[in-house]
């Protein structure tokens, strides 16, 4: 099994799974905040309409975790 690391922390993953799934898998269901009442937001759509599962992905913002393949040592911190 391969691995990326989220805020420091290593998350497994399955090839061609999602970071949302592997997140979830890993038994992580927010990864971050919303701007006015800093509520917790993860997956909920899974299929890349909304944005609630936004995370930063080696550097590059806005990423929605539901669509973005893992790769092994991928840098992730939640948004």
């Amino acid at each position: 099994m391969t691995e990326f690391i989220l805020d420091g922390k290593p998350i497994p993953f399955l090839p061609g799974q999602t970071i949302g799934a592997a997140l979830m898998s890993a038994g992580v269901t927010s990864w971050r905040t919303t701007r006015v009442e800093e509520m917790p937001r993860g997956m909920f759509c899974g299929i890349g309409i909304c944005f609630d599962c936004l995370i930063t992905v080696n550097g590059v913002p806005d990423q929605r975790a539901c669509l973005t393949l893992a790769e092994e040592g991928a840098d992730v911190h939640r948004s």
